[in-house]
């Protein structure tokens, strides 16, 4: 088209693209719309009809007013621009979403105007401009077509014809959109509802003229098509043809350049408009104050949160202009991140089974007039923010992070609205998503009555007129009017200190009494207050992600010599240190950032950040950059010390000031409207009718235009430059391919294709959504396994192996969004809010249903095991089994989060992927429940998903337990006693008393009759004791203190180990004691603290064990208690170096103890009393060289070291010897003397190595131990109770030793309370 050709060097620096016409063609007359037919045919195919009778048949019950008929474009100039190929089906369909609109003079025919926004694979945007309006059918033939429709309907709708409800969501969410507006079914109320009669009727259709611009100048396009709009239905014709004003836009008016304005001429006002400089935020011309007004400032930064974790947002409203102001006013939010998803601002009718979409999405739905929200049943909701916008109220999803700092910054949001004369506090509350039982009528707030409480406040306080509201006013008019007031102020002002309320009030009401000054027209003046309002409450934003994001630079990883090598090693390569950021942030913030740098938006925030250091910087980040610096000049802080104190925007002044300058100062005019080239007689039109223009002009531009020739020189300027710069070897469109593969992940679609929905596009679409839940799954699992590895995840060369509890909570949380998609992805028939547990519940119904008698678990071969193994009976794997788990904890209120309860749950016990599995071998289930094209219908796809799910097994997870803290959970402990040394059974009554990270069970007596008997592979008896309690979750384990009375004959016991088991997770804990407890025997205890471990079930050890999260330490074994109180010393006798060596990685644990964040950092009394722990290592100092093993005498334990030594001292004290020695001396001696004491006299039976562990640990908490040696040290007793050579002997090893326990001095040691008890110190 040579047209097109004429226009394309300026075409990127026009300020309209097009000028389209969309209307009804006369030519076909009134056509049916086929895309509803294509979507009853869909519906119908969903349902089991049979789909090509459902789509012949014309929809008789609805009245032909109400009808849905197919919109044309009926014209567009220029035929093809270049760079932005006319999309005629999305123009038409976004023109006309719900098809043509049919009136009569008996109907209200107001214009409407709204915009729309069509995103390119690229993610570029282009936005339309629409004024609709209505003009008068003048064919007789389609007249008489709607004549004939209304006959044909009263004749069919007889008061039986209700239609039958339908359970299928999709089509009860068609039909709540058409309920509203379906008239009642008898013909006569059909003919009072506004029936046709072509005899004394005028019939109305509706019309769309269209501006198509590549850049959102709302305010403009609205001015310049109304006026256009009223040229034609004025008196008196246009001073030109129309010819010439739309020439003048599309081919005169330039894009203003950046930081400048422009003025051009509509047809009767000039229009002006600006565009903010390469420093400023970006564009953004949609009026932010009412998208305020309408949601209120708490609920919008709500739904702002929702964006910003990439959550499903559907906004619901009868008007589309609406819903385009409330997305496009979150999006512009967001900078300098990009939303990343599907984003569809206006979803056309046809296209409503796009709320299947397993993705995250942003969505708007035009509600009916008058539809209830309540009939709107969504395919999945378990992640959707709904956001009904006309009765200014959302639903959030069940558990999301607040926004850091949400409160101040609702505060400082409502003072900027508050200086211009707007309240923030329209809106109902949010509401969380609850279970079924409370529907919205019994709420004290239904949306009825909110409507009502709402309009009332929109009298009194009508912030769209920018009225005060009136009590403000009266507040205003009260503070002026009272002297002590006035004085107080002035005071106040004096001593520097500002009433910002007050100020702000006088603001709001100043702005609104200066309007119409300085020579503006009211229009001007309201779309200035709306510029400066919008760009303020912009920078309050961005102010906040400038703080919060200050160091963010410091934490990207540049890790690629070049881009080629980038792009190809994107996914195996991590571009930011999250766990490193994170460290860095303020406790508050977590929730939130740990869950935000895991989204799209910000994994391509950083690759084009990375990006930038080959190619030109994004804008966005270019701005966001300058901003960082600025505040680092201004505001040097230490990036170590992050305070999560509230920072105010500092640049709201200026930022509204330089839009005010520009559009004071117009920098540039454009070439007035003028006479075309036009034959004699072309250009006229009647009255009321827009007239079918002159294509010939209107297809070329001018070729002598100045502007014109200038862009296109620049054009090709800056193509040359292009060219020189690529220095890069790739080939384009390699690297195109690249870069679209790199940045894909969930990206594949963000919009629909709006043309050609045939079944097999609509089936190619689910395609991708399949493969790219596929993809997010392979992402997300590996994610989830590198972070857990710990130190071979290092060595793999994955990055730095330090996840934190919070982090792997984010995970967790997002893995089980992900489930909740793909469970919902092309579902048949919702039930309930999670599209996953109604599976499950229908597969227990079945289960349970199929056999009462047999239970239905899928039994686990029994392998080899222990002989600790074999005292435990094993537990069933049983998905029905985890089910009842989940349904019997009261404290879980919903089905999502029961699913996510149950998707934790077997996470914790690695059988996430089995259970999975085993739900979808049910295939008639899952055909019953599922569509066709669901992904989990998709046999390959399905299959590697669980693969994926299954290399979860490879770590360990504690995701259920450290998340359901108070759930009551039964224990099973098994006692293992030694047989060969000892009786199996004792006479006395054993007790044990189990604590973990979240508390203890408290002493639970052990019933004598539950001795049990199991037999091994070569018909072994074994006996142990058993016993099943149930207490309050305890957390991990970490110690079980064993005892028993010493009654009976045969009391004296020796137990090998105690085993605790959690029977709902599955994990057994081993306690190895390998002591005698029973007087005169070891070293007399009656009780003993043992310290645990988790075991793995023998079959997982060789799956496992590459890549096994570091075992827990436990109680010191049986080897080395003997060796250390042995009568023959026999067993292994360590070094002095390797003693010395033991206590310096004891004391280097427990120092890195208390460098981790607190919650991750596991027990401390495993690093004090467990094996290789500070009291095992000091035991072996103190028996180095001990004298312990004499001659026919009883063994000597170093507690009685300890004894005879504060005996020598309390004597020696009694006798004066101490008085001489320095006071500090003095006290500490009795320190030490006073410890001994409590501990001897406790009533508990700890035996002599229980006195002496709890003594080091005493002494460790409250800073004593290198205090207490010196004593010991100078004691007499040592030289007949040690040899020579005991390193307690040698000076300078003490000194050493003494620096050493120092060192734990700056840590808080708290003390369980398992090992203190019955002490009082």
């Amino acid at each position: 088209m040579s047209g097109s050709s004429a226009v394309s060097g300026a075409a990127p620096c026009r300020f309209a693209h097009y000028f389209a016409i969309c209307g009804i063609d006369t030519e076909t007359g009134l056509e049916p719309d086929e895309l509803a037919a294509l979507y009853q045919w869909l519906e119908a195919d969903r349902q089991g009809r049979d789909p090509d009778t459902a789509a012949t048949g014309e929809n008789f019950e609805q009245s032909p007013l109400k009808r849905t008929f197919k919109s044309k474009v009926l014209a567009r100039y220029p035929q093809n621009v270049e760079w932005n190929p006319f999309d005629q089906d999305a123009v038409n369909m976004l023109c006309m979403p719900k098809g043509l609109s049919f009136r009569t003079q008996a109907d209200q025919r107001d214009p409407q105007f709204h915009s729309f926004i069509i995103t390119k694979e690229d993610g570029s945007r282009t936005y339309g401009f629409v004024h609709t309006f209505y003009e008068e059918v003048t064919s007789p033939q389609i007249c008489s077509a709607m004549h004939t429709l209304y006959q044909m309907h009263n004749a069919e709708s007889t008061p039986s014809s209700s239609s039958s409800s339908s359970s299928s969501s999709m089509d009860s969410l068609a039909s709540s959109l058409d309920e509203a507006d379906s008239p009642t079914s008898s013909s006569s109320s059909s003919r009072r509802a506004g029936g046709y009669d072509s005899s004394r009727d005028t019939l109305y259709v509706s019309k769309a003229l269209c501006l198509i611009t590549p850049m959102p100048f709302m305010h403009a396009c609205r001015r310049f098509l109304s006026q256009l709009h009223r040229a034609v239905t004025a008196d008196t014709a246009p001073p030109l043809p129309l010819e010439s004003y739309v020439h003048n836009i599309l081919y005169e008016v330039p894009l203003p350049a950046p930081g400048r304005s422009l003025k051009f001429h509509g047809v009767y006002e000039p229009i002006v408009c600006q565009r903010p400089g390469l420093g400023e935020l970006q564009l953004a011309d949609f009026p932010l104050a009412e998208a305020f007004t309408l949601l209120g400032a708490e609920n919008l930064v709500q739904v702002f949160t929702c964006t910003l974790l990439e959550m499903q947002i559907l906004l619901y409203s009868h008007d589309y202009q609406r819903l385009m102001t409330v997305a496009e006013g979150i999006t512009t939010l967001l900078f300098p991140f990009q939303w990343q998803h599907v984003y569809v601002p206006i979803l056309p009718a046809s296209l409503l089974h796009f709320l299947d979409a397993p993705v995250p999405y942003l969505m708007g739905l035009q509600s009916k007039e008058g539809a209830d929200r309540s009939k709107l049943e969504l395919p999945q909701e378990a992640n959707l923010c709904f956001v009904d916008i006309d009765n200014h109220y959302i639903e959030l999803p069940e558990d999301f992070p607040q926004f850091p700092n949400k409160t101040e910054l609702i505060q400082e949001l409502s003072e900027v609205l508050l200086s211009f004369g707007l309240s923030a506090n329209t809106g109902a509350p949010p509401r969380t998503r609850t279970s079924p039982s409370s529907a919205p009528g019994s709420t004290p707030s239904t949306p009825g009555r909110e409507r009502k409480t709402v309009a009332l406040r929109q009298l009194e306080d009508d912030g769209r007129n920018g009225n005060l509201a009136v009590e403000e006013l009266a507040v205003l008019q009260l503070l002026q009017g009272n002297a002590t007031l006035e004085r107080l102020q002035a005071l106040t002002k004096r001593t520097g200190v500002t009433v910002a309320r007050v100020d702000a009030l006088r603001a709001g009401v100043k702005a609104q009494s200066t309007e119409g000054q300085g020579g503006r027209t009211a229009a001007e003046e309201e779309e200035l207050r709306n510029a400066k309002l919008n760009v303020q409450l912009r920078e309050v934003f961005a102010s906040r992600f400038t703080t919060m994001f200050a160091d963010y630079e410091a934490f990207v990883i540049q890790s690629a010599p070049d881009l080629e090598s980038w792009l190809t090693n994107r996914e195996q390569m991590h571009n930011f240190d999250k766990a490193s950021f994170l460290s860095d942030q303020p406790e508050p913030y977590l929730p939130f950032l740990s869950h935000f740098i895991e989204t799209q938006m910000f994994a391509t925030f950083i690759d084009n950040k990375i990006m930038s250091q080959w190619e030109e910087k994004e804008p966005l980040i270019r701005v966001f950059d300058a901003r960082i610096d600025k505040a680092r000049l201004y505001n040097v802080r230490a990036p170590s010390h992050r305070s999560s104190s509230y920072q105010r925007c500092s640049i709201l002044k200026e930022s509204a000031q330089a839009i005010e300058q520009r559009l004071m100062k117009i920098d540039h005019t454009a070439i007035h409207p003028h006479l075309l080239d036009m034959k004699i007689g072309q250009g006229k039109y009647t009255q009321g009718f827009f007239p079918k223009l002159q294509a010939d002009v209107l297809n070329t531009g001018p070729t002598n235009n100045k502007w014109s020739h200038r862009t296109a020189t620049a054009q090709r300027k800056k193509d040359r430059h292009r060219q020189q710069t690529e220095h890069l070897a790739l080939d384009n469109d390699l690297k195109e391919k690249y870069m679209q593969e790199a940045r894909s992940l969930g990206k594949n679609l963000r919009q629909p294709k709006l043309s050609d929905l045939s079944p097999a596009v609509i089936a190619q679409t689910n395609w991708k959504f399949v493969e790219g839940l596929l993809k997010e799954c392979r992402m997300k699992t590996k994610r989830m396994l590198v972070e857990k590895m710990g130190r071979e995840a290092v060595e793999l060369g994955h990055g730095d192996a330090n996840i934190t509890g919070l982090e792997e909570n984010t995970l967790i949380a997002s893995l089980c969004d992900l489930l909740e998609r793909i469970w919902s992805h092309g579902l048949q028939v919702k039930q309930g809010k999670s599209a996953l547990w109604s599976h499950l519940l229908h597969y227990q119904a079945r289960e349970e249903k199929l056999d009462q008698s047999e239970s239905p678990v899928s039994q686990v071969p029994e392998r080899r095991k222990s002989d600790s193994f074999i005292a435990m009976p094993s537990l069933r794997v049983s998905l029905i089994q985890d089910m009842r788990h989940i349904q019997s904890m009261s404290e879980i209120k919903t089905d999502v989060g029961r699913a996510r309860a149950w998707i934790r749950l077997s996470l914790e016990k690695k059988l996430l992927s089995q259970h999975l599995k085993q739900l979808l071998s049910r295939q008639a289930l899952t055909k019953k429940l599922y569509k066709r094209y669901a992904f989990l219908r998709c046999e390959e796809e399905k299959e590697q998903f669980l693969f994926h799910l299954l290399s979860l097994n490879a770590v360990d997870y504690f995701c259920f337990t450290s998340v359901f803290t108070t759930i009551v959970i039964p224990y099973r402990v098994v006692i293992i006693p030694i047989k060969k040394l000892s009786n199996a059974m004792t006479t006395s009554n054993p007790w044990v008393c189990a604590s973990g990270e979240l508390g203890d069970s408290g002493i639970m007596q052990i019933p004598k009759n539950v001795l049990e008997m199991t037999f091994d592979s070569a018909f072994r008896p074994h006996t142990h004791i058993s016993a099943l309690f149930k207490c309050q979750n305890l957390g991990k384990l970490t110690t079980v203190q064993l005892g028993h009375d010493n009654a009976g004959l045969l009391a004296k016991w020796l137990v090998d180990c105690v085993m605790v088991r959690n029977e709902i997770t599955g994990h057994t804990y081993r306690f190895p004691c390998g002591r005698w407890l029973g007087k005169g025997v070891d070293d007399g205890s009656l009780e003993r603290v043992l310290i645990g471990e988790l075991v793995v079930p023998s079959g997982e050890e060789d799956s496992g064990r590459g890549c096994r999260t570091p075992p827990l330490q436990r109680s010191p074994s049986q080897s080395r208690r003997i060796s250390i109180t042995s009568l023959s010393g026999r067993g292994y006798k360590p070094t002095s170096a390797q003693i010395q060596e033991a206590i310096g990685e004891s004391v280097n644990n427990i120092i890195k103890h208390f460098h981790k964040p607190e919650k991750e950092r596991g027990s401390l009394t495993v690093l004090l009393c467990g094996e290789n722990s500070l009291v095992a290592a000091l035991e072996q100092f103190f028996n180095h060289g001990f004298k312990s093993a004499r001659l026919f005498q009883k063994t000597v334990f170093v507690w009685d070291f300890v004894e005879k030594a504060v005996a020598y001292m309390e004597s020696a004290d009694q006798m004066g010897d101490l008085q001489e020695t320095a006071e500090p001396l003095g006290m500490t001696c009795q320190s030490l003397c006073h410890y001994v004491n409590s501990i001897n006299s406790t009533p508990r039976n700890i035996g002599k190595d229980g006195k002496f562990q709890l003594l080091v640990c005493l002494g460790a908490r409250d800073r004593l131990l290198p205090q207490w040696l010196p004593l010991l040290v100078e004691c007499p007793l040592i030289l007949r109770m040690y040899e020579d050579t005991a390193l307690l002997r040698d000076r300078s090893t003490v000194n050493t030793l003494i620096g050493v326990l120092e060192t734990i001095h700056d840590f808080p040691i708290t003390l369980e309370a398992s090992l203190v008890k019955g002490i009082d110190l």
